[in-house]
């Protein structure tokens, strides 16, 4: 039997921020923010504040300076959850897409210390404010979202319309994908064009699927169907590469590594209308296998469980992977963090990890050791202050890819925080 959702118990609480007004809020009573976390949400806005002495203004950290925060309450209000990014290639123009409960904000991150807030792109359903999760990412100059709201669909949106904008605007999809309802998550492979819906609901009583929901979109403002995969059930979130790693049979094949509640499991969606499982993966202490991401050889994955920390007792748990051997994955070896945070997305650029862990923030790992299953943190940003403990506040996720440095986060009950690391103040490695 598949493990309970953890994200049943952040429903609640999401649907608290959700509801919110965008105005902001009495002293002591910020919407969606338990009283006693009331000081999280925040200042209205902070600029160029570096990490000092431990602390940048009021957050711990090190080896990450703080180059701007926005609250939500300035981003159309809401709360917060899903972040990407785009860069113009005309322009140069660096842009955090955020995701909130309410839509999607565009906020142009050029000048880090002075972001400039562009708009919000509204949900697409009419149940708008009942919308807990949102997830963008993005294609040829479009971003593709998808939400947990009957009806939702996928959104288009033609990222070039933000060029020369310098005041918010309230923005309009280009064009709907609306052959699934909700969806949990959505990942693109750029290299092939197809888009990944994934966790995705019924329309109307019919369709959907449940596992990789495949999406052709090679035009990108005509999204086509092109097949499913749900041989192993609800995939929650996925990575589909073009495979180069040292597996051979797999050389240049389309491969997809899902979380799968309970198991990695990875396909080979060459084939979008017989696509194959390749291996299923179980492991010790799984409670909730959430997301993860290959090393850029695609040799190892590190995997981040949602459920361990509250359902074992464990510190902030990441899973490494040798998948060398796609049909047979090997776990080689667990990294337990400092804290009982709980973590959630993780991204991999050259040979740093950084994760997203809910009330610790982001946690930085260099992963030079990653052979012999070893992580070692070297910086971090808590955008929680008050605890790390293992519940459902705090940050989301980060994008760590633009060619700028700047890393972009996005907190739950606080907004965007724009980020740079300083290498220079990397936590020491330990004398051998």
């Amino acid at each position: 039997m598949r493990p309970a959702s953890p994200h049943l118990a952040l429903a609640a609480a999401l649907l608290v921020v959700a509801l919110a007004p965008s105005a902001a809020a009495p002293a002591g009573a910020h919407p969606g923010v338990p009283a006693q976390d009331a000081d999280l949400v925040g200042p209205a806005t902070l600029s160029n504040v570096p990490c000092t002495d431990g602390f940048a203004a009021t957050y711990p950290c090190q080896g990450i300076d703080l180059l701007s925060y926005i609250p939500h309450s300035k981003l159309g209000g809401g709360g917060g959850n899903d972040i990407w990014g785009w860069t113009d290639p005309q322009t140069g123009h660096e842009y955090a897409l955020v995701g909130k409960t309410n839509g999607t904000a565009f906020v142009d991150i050029t000048v880090p210390e002075d972001p400039l807030y562009l708009g919000l792109l509204p949900s697409h359903a009419a149940t708008a404010l009942l919308s807990s999760w949102r997830d963008v990412k993005v294609y040829e100059n479009h971003a593709y979202v998808v939400a947990e709201e009957p009806f939702h669909g996928m959104q288009v949106f033609d990222l070039t319309r933000l060029r020369g904008v310098t005041t918010p605007q309230s923005w309009t999809e280009d064009a709907h994908y609306p052959l699934q309802g909700s969806a949990h998550n959505v990942a693109i492979n750029e290299e092939t064009g197809y888009a990944y819906i994934l966790g995705s609901g019924l329309v109307l009583g019919v369709g959907g699927c449940s596992g990789l929901h495949m999406v052709d979109i090679g035009d990108p403002t005509l999204p086509l169907p092109a097949g499913c995969f749900e041989l192993d059930g609800y995939t929650h979130d996925t990575q589909c590469v073009i495979y180069r790693g040292p597996d051979e049979r797999f050389k240049d094949q389309e491969v997809c590594l899902n979380s799968n509640e309970d198991t990695l499991t990875i396909v080979d969606v060459t084939n979008k209308l017989l696509p194959e499982q390749i291996s299923r993966t179980g492991y010790p202490g799984a409670n909730y296998t959430h997301q993860g991401w290959l090393t850029e050889d695609h040799r190892y994955f590190l995997l981040g469980d949602e459920g361990d920390e509250q359902g074992s007792g464990v510190n902030t748990t990441t899973y490494v992977f040798d998948v060398s051997n796609l049909t047979a994955p090997q776990l080689i070896g667990t990294h337990r963090g400092r804290t009982r945070a709980i973590d959630h997305n993780l991204y991999i650029r050259d040979s740093l990890a950084y994760e997203a862990n809910y009330t610790a923030g982001l946690q930085v790992y260099d992963i030079q050791g990653i052979s012999s299953g070893e992580l070692r943190e070297v910086a971090y940003f808590d955008l929680y202050p008050a605890n790390d403990n293992p519940t459902f506040s705090g940050a989301w996720s980060n994008y760590p890819y633009f060619e700028s440095g700047v890393v972009i986060l996005n907190g739950m009950q606080q907004g965007l925080f724009t980020l740079r690391l300083d290498p220079e103040d990397f936590i020491p490695e330990p004398p051998a």
